[in-house]
């Protein structure tokens, strides 16, 4: 016989915890362990708990003080050492034969993967739990699995656990996990589980926020959702598999966590840092601005991309781009990059006259300029935030970002190329370093080029710096 833990995560539960723990405690089943993860509660829940553990030694008290019930399911798991995991809230109950024939059905097939019964509410509400009947693509719309299933240890240790970021409907993130490789799922004919309602029930409370679940879901389990349903979970669960039908998601190059990762910028464009690779989700365009993007001017993705492969060296290596359109109009995009190894940007040199060889920095980067050009790529934002450089004399490595605002042009003359320094507010002495360093790489007049970048510069660089 195999051990079944049975998980109890209790906040304030003194009017039910013990209700919950004596149905437990006369399961037919004798091979349980029963973990509670008291999560702080302020009330006398936990001491409740300690007296029921004096009378029942199944029954094992550890302290979470997470302040959510994922943590603390996930916090009780890691203290238990069960073959199978059987989470019961600390306000439901459920029958004494649950547990002996739910261990009975998952041992006969290894493709099982979590057995539940049928479900009756009780308290505020009363009546039979109906639920439809299970299926992957069905699972991809909508949860049809109680919390109270048991499942392997093995299987749950594949997983993340209980999301413990997810506000809400943390167990349907747990399933999608669950059966992210197939599976089935076998409700018991018989009523196992009691679930109470009360005004604080999560079935109660949780309504509010089903975007943001939604967004989270689409985050962790994109492949499930393109498998069963051809796309995302739209906001409207029920006509994504119709949506998708009109929606064209492009990929180039190797990658999919596009919504994962720190973010480390958010304005208009959200920039995340996922394992040394830095992710740009551009802002969703306009009508007017999807609808160009969609069929007469390249996404701000793939030009980033497109600019990255023909700038080699010059910026941070480039992995991959995606876009999605609705109808043809550009609604999402994306650009991946390797993280870049340097560690200062150009404003890191602006009123900064005694930073260590600046000399020799805006030399290089005058040089860098002129060779980008060669390339036949000018740079529309050439601004401080985006030229970033490491110097370790006399080496001085420079990288160019925001690669969308560039354009290609097959020759850029002189008074083009002096331009390109326009938004760089150094003194006139800085700028006569670089323009010189540009001139000579480009095989300009060096005096010309100093004459033309000093009166290209933004007037109010010329106010400040003059």
């Amino acid at each position: 016989m195999r051990t079944v833990s049975v998980i109890v995560p209790c906040y304030n539960m003194s009017a039910t915890v013990i209700d919950t723990l004596r149905s437990v405690c006369a399961s037919t089943y004798k091979d349980i362990e029963v973990v509670v993860a008291d999560d702080g509660s302020t009330d006398n829940s936990a001491e409740l708990v300690l007296q029921a553990a004096s009378v029942d030694p199944r029954i094992h008290l550890v302290h979470s003080n997470a302040g959510n019930v994922a943590k603390a399911r996930n916090y009780a798991i890691r203290h238990s050492s069960g073959f199978y995991i059987l989470p019961v809230d600390a306000d439901d109950r459920i029958s004494p034969t649950f547990i002996q024939h739910a261990v009975e059905a998952i041992e006969k097939d290894e493709n099982i993967k979590a057995v539940g019964a049928r479900a009756e509410f009780f308290g505020d509400k009363t009546g039979e739990w109906i639920t439809p009947d299970f299926s992957l693509p069905l699972l991809a719309r909508k949860n049809m699995i109680p919390i109270s299933a048991l499942y392997r240890r093995l299987d749950y240790d594949k997983t993340d656990g209980y999301n413990e970021h997810l506000p809400i409907r943390e167990d349907w993130d747990f399933w999608l996990s669950i059966f992210a490789n197939g599976g089935e799922f076998v409700k018991l004919p018989e009523v196992g589980l009691y679930y109470r309602i009360h005004q604080q029930s999560k079935r109660v409370t949780d309504r509010d926020r089903k975007r943001e679940l939604i967004s989270e879901l689409n985050r962790r389990h994109a492949p499930f959702f393109r498998k069963y349903l051809g796309g995302p979970l739209h906001y409207h669960r029920s006509w994504s598999r119709l949506l998708n039908l009109f929606r064209r998601e492009t990929t180039v190059g190797t990658f999919d966590h596009w919504d994962e990762g720190d973010i480390i910028f958010e304005r208009r464009n959200t920039l995340r840092r996922y394992k040394g690779l830095a992710i740009k989700q551009f802002a969703t365009p306009s009508f007017f601005r999807s609808f160009i993007y969609g069929f007469f001017r390249s996404s701000k993705a793939k030009r980033s991309y497109e600019h990255a492969l023909l700038l080699g060296q010059m910026t941070p290596q480039p992995i991959a781009y995606k876009e999605v359109r609705v109808l043809g109009m550009l609604r999402e995009s994306y650009y991946v990059s390797e993280e870049s190894a340097t560690t200062h940007t150009f404003n890191d040199l602006i009123d900064n006259p005694s930073f260590p060889n600046r000399s020799l920095i805006l030399q290089h980067i005058g040089r860098f300029t002129a060779l980008m050009h060669q390339k036949g790529l000018y740079h529309q934002d050439y601004s401080g935030g985006n030229i970033l450089f490491a110097c370790t004399p006399p080496l001085v490595h420079i990288e160019v970002v925001d690669l969308n605002r560039m354009l290609t042009a097959q020759h850029i003359n002189m008074q083009r190329g002096c331009r390109q320094f326009e938004r760089l507010p150094v003194e006139p002495e800085a700028l006569d370093i670089m323009a010189r360093a540009y001139a000579e790489t480009m095989a300009f007049d060096p005096d010309q080029c100093c004459t033309l970048v000093r009166q290209m510069r933004w007037w109010k660089h010329k106010r400040k710096k003059q």
